[in-house]
């Protein structure tokens, strides 16, 4: 089931909440808001609140429960960095984020194998035929990916 543009950290957070109802994981959230308090903010002047377009930015730090182990950091930007079972996906779109939770929680996320080079590769693949893949030390296979290896 496809979703609407997600455009506040809000929004996502909201259709985070009710995947994570979909297949009954608890979940908890963390806020950042103001330009103080974000981890990107930088160039924001020391002590200042709003960005200088007079916006309060906001980012969150979602955890869901059970297995995989994952967690969503939802930037300000329209980006999110989410983490399956310690393998880290930048560089999404905050609109990537509730197919790509969909694709991990309903199984169709795998682990492939390679003999050369040598390697694992945890890969989500997304409506529209985009895939993400990571790469995936041999020490640090979960029992989660091992049971996922194609």
């Amino acid at each position: 089931m496809p979703h609407p543009h997600l455009p506040t950290t809000e929004s996502a957070v909201t259709a985070i909440r009710e995947i994570a109802r979909e297949f009954n994981l608890e979940m908890s959230v963390t806020d950042d808001i103001g330009a103080d308090r974000t981890s990107r903010r930088t160039s924001s002047d020391a002590f200042a609140v709003l960005d200088p377009d007079g916006s309060l930015p906001h980012e969150a730090y979602v955890e869901l429960g059970g297995s995989p182990v994952l967690t969503v950091q939802l930037y300000p930007d329209d980006d999110a960095r989410i983490t399956v079972d310690g393998i880290e996906f930048a560089d999404l779109t905050r609109d990537e984020v509730p197919a790509f939770l969909r694709s991990v929680l309903g199984g169709l996320a795998h682990v492939k194998g390679r003999f050369f080079p040598p390697g694992w590769w945890l890969v989500v693949p997304l409506p529209g035929d985009r895939t993400h893949k990571e790469l995936v030390a041999a020490l640090t296979l979960t029992p989660w990916m091992s049971s996922r290896i194609r």
